[in-house]
């Protein structure tokens, strides 16, 4: 069935093309542009808060063309910081996250010098050491330079920091051009300091100090210099302090709108992650700050994830693997008023995103229940309360994504708080329940009850435009997103022929969210005592089930359509969305093999992952965004769809294909997406040029391909953890589970491969939880 598809679509496809090609040669709003790919060269990532920093493999910034910059509330607040030594780069040595993502560690020597062309006087490469440590901690970002001299002879070094600070909105740093900008001025404050200033339009004063540590020799707007005198065996160290905050230009009395703007803005403040960290507390030295910021620093980031639950697995690669992807998720975690979110992705998404949010406290759940309480706490208290056209909200739909920088504020991008995504609000209802099942915590579902009503009524009547029982989706001006679901690029909904769909559009995966929300729904109705709405519920899920296999299954294509458009044709496509079906259990039974077959056919699965959109299919392009494409989160869920069938070899084979592509990467970091091109011996998998990395979903994937192939079930009101027909990957021989909680019993548990079969075994259990396993 594949081959006569792809054969079909193949006659068609340059007659199609010639129908669109003029259309996609406009770039569409808020793409993302590259003059450079972010594999070029090993970039680095730091983040506290609402703080990022992007650096180089040195630890510089902006040395060469790209997304390097130190941000701050989707503002660049120093765009450049280069370190040089007699006016040369060091010679690298190495460059390292530390295992928590709490700091950056690069050693690097001193290369060649020439100090007098004319008499030959040259310092010999590797006599001098440079170790560097940067680290951002609560508004400002601290670096510290330390030299070790190894020389016989006395040597002094002329050291320089250039540095500059362009404010750029993240808007502009992706491409995006303004006609107008606001007032940027440097002064050099004192002899250790120097401040910029960046008046907005949006009448927000910018600031960024830099401290200097010890006295520099010579101090201008744009650099310093430090004389360095190293006996032999001698140290030294320098210290840069970069201290950066923002507030209003003119203070005035609020009116009622702005009081009410003022309060939805906090709630996307990080507590204690606002700019304005300590400028030069008197009496102290910038290197007792570095050392005061970088214990503390550490304490902070202990105290987040303490107590949660972790694996070691027979396998070192994975282990190593699976510790970065804690440390991502830690690291992406912004503490907010009503706990903990994780922020969707550096550099482009350090921010809320809701859908994002959501995905990665369901992935992670077992691990650490705590994001899943943070996340739904914070969507219901930002949750759209009034019908704005020009925010695509609704009241009860559910955050896209919040900006604070200066284009947001001024409207210039329609971000400020923008509610165009037509899933979140479901997998909002969903997660609910999967937190509840989980946590038994009856406290947070009250508290959260009247959010969750009002998500239930905007799927029925606001996300059901036509009352035909489909949630769709079309953006309500043209400064909104063109797609509002997971695959939000302008052309990621399209025909057989390659025509892109007309809106309303319905699409397979969005109709499985609202199918599991309302069945999670009725099941905390029914917990809290609502029978009549639970019955309900209930019915409307079973309803919009055979609803769904009606309107969406497609026997030619041999799976779930793509998407139904505005006049309820198929989108006859073949696309990882159709796994999203198997996720939420709105496919049938019946159907499960055939939408496993076509997912992991040669056509959809590379031999590293699923991808987005299948080979052959009009659009396709492996190097796309969305349309052929590999997420490691879209197979993550893909999995755990396929474990619901209890297709566990399938999701092995996915789990796999992740797993290798995992040791291509720098860190063993999964990125955000890499490209579809076919796999290829003895070469890795093609990366995309622009993916972030760190992503919070992709960091959570690991444990969510882990928990699919175990077939782990945490059952709170059964007091029961359950292994559903668990299987090992080839690649794992063994997993150990340490500290998996269920109400208060604390479980460490051991899982081992015995030829085909696997047997758990309980090392510790504090408390009366059940284990059991099933097959």
């Amino acid at each position: 069935m594949a081959e006569s598809v792809t054969a079909k679509v193949q006659n068609t496809m340059k007659a199609a093309l010639r129908g669109f090609q003029d259309a996609d040669e406009v770039l569409p709003p808020y793409h993302i542009e590259a003059q450079t790919s972010l594999t070029e060269r090993p970039l680095r990532a730091l983040k506290y808060g609402e703080s990022f920093a992007v650096l180089d493999s040195y630890g510089d910034i902006g040395v060469q063309p790209g997304p390097e910059g130190l941000y701050f509330q989707d503002t660049r607040y120093l765009s450049r910081l280069e370190f040089t030594v007699e006016g040369q780069r060091p010679l690298m040595l190495s460059s390292v996250m530390q295992d928590d993502n709490g700091a950056l560690s690069v050693d690097m020597t001193t290369p060649d010098i020439r100090l007098d062309a004319h008499d030959g006087t040259t310092i010999p490469r590797e006599v001098i050491a440079i170790e560097r440590t940067k680290f951002l901690f609560k508004g400002a970002c601290y670096d510290r330079i330390g030299l070790r001299s190894y020389d016989s002879r006395h040597r002094t070094l002329r050291i320089a920091v250039t540095f500059d600070a362009d404010y750029r909105d993240l808007f502009e740093v992706r491409g995006t051009d303004r006609p107008r900008r606001g007032r940027r001025a440097v002064q050099v404050a004192s002899e250790t300091e120097v401040q910029f200033r960046y008046v907005g339009l949006d009448e927000i004063v910018r600031t960024t100090a830099l401290h200097f540590g010890p006295t520099p020799k010579t101090l201008e707007p744009g650099k310093a210099v430090f004389e360095v005198s190293l006996p032999p065996g001698g140290r030294a160290s320098l210290f840069v302090r970069v201290v950066f905050e923002s507030h209003r230009a003119f203070i005035s009395a609020p009116s009622a709108e702005q009081v009410g703007e003022d309060a939805a803005a906090k709630l996307s403040l990080a507590a204690g992650s606002s700019g304005g960290g300590l400028r030069h507390p008197k009496g102290l030295s910038e290197g007792t700050i570095f050392a005061r910021a970088y214990r503390d620093g550490r304490r902070d980031l202990r105290a987040l994830c303490a107590g949660i639950t972790t694996i070691i697995s027979s396998n070192d690669q994975f282990n190593e693997g699976a510790c970065r992807a804690t440390a991502d998720l830690y690291m992406l975690a912004s503490r907010t008023p009503e706990g903990i979110y994780p922020f969707a992705g550096i550099p482009w998404y350090s921010t809320v995103f809701g859908r994002d949010g959501i995905i990665t406290a369901m992935m992670a759940l077992w691990i650490d229940p705590n994001f899943a309480k943070g996340v739904l706490r914070y969507l219901a208290s930002t949750q759209a309360k009034a019908v704005d056209p020009a925010a695509d909200a609704q009241p009860g739909k559910v955050l896209h994504e919040t900006r604070r920088g200066e284009m947001a504020m001024l409207g210039e991008v329609p971000f400020r708080h923008y509610y165009g995504t037509i899933d979140g609000t479901p997998l909002f209802v969903m997660l609910a329940w999967e937190y509840y099942a989980v946590t038994g915590d009856r406290e947070t579902i009250a508290r959260i009850w009247p959010a969750l009503e009002l998500a239930l009524a905007w799927m029925n009547e606001y996300g059901d435009r036509d009352g035909d029982g489909f949630v769709e989706y079309a953006r309500d001006t043209d400064k909104g997103l063109e797609n509002q679901g997971w695959k939000d690029s302008h052309d990621s909904i399209f025909h057989t022929d390659g025509q892109l769909a007309k809106g309303p559009i319905a699409l397979c995966e969005v109709q499985g969210y609202v199918y599991a929300a309302k069945n999670g729904m009725a099941k905390l109705a029914a917990m809290l005592g609502h029978d009549a709405l639970a019955e309900r519920l209930t019915h409307e899920a079973r309803t919009l089930r055979e609803a769904f296999d009606a309107a969406f299954w497609n026997e030619e294509i041999g799976t779930y359509a793509l998407a139904l458009d505005g006049a309820k044709k198929q989108c006859a496509v073949r696309s990882s969305n159709a796994g999203h079906a198997l996720f939420t259990g709105i496919a049938l039974p019946e159907r499960a093999a055939k939408v496993a077959e076509q997912l992991l056919s040669k056509d959809g699965f590379n031999g590293w992952g699923v991808r987005t959109i299948a080979r052959g299919e009009a659009r396709y392009n492996p190097m796309s965004y969305h349309n052929g494409s590999i997420w490691p989160h879209d197979n993550a869920m893909i999995a755990m769809g396929l474990a619901r069938y209890d297709l566990k070899q399938e999701a092995a084979r996915i789990f796999q294909g992740m797993f290798e592509t995992s040791l291509y990467q720098d860190q063993k970091r999964l990125p955000e997406l890499f490209c579809g091109f076919m796999r290829r011996r003895q070469r890795g998998p093609v990366s995309y040029p622009v993916a972030c990395s760190p992503q919070a979903w992709a960091a959570a994937a690991p444990f969510a391909f882990l928990a699919a192939c175990l077939g782990l079930e945490i059952d709170h009101a059964r007091n029961r953890v359950r292994f559903r027909n668990p299987i090992l990957p080839p690649f794992l021989d063994g997993i150990s589970i340490f500290n998996l909680k269920l109400g208060g019993s604390r479980l460490d548990l051991k899982l081992h491969r015995l030829a085909d079969d696997v047997t758990v075994s309980v090392l510790r259990r504090t408390g009366d939880a059940q284990v059991s396993m099933v097959k």
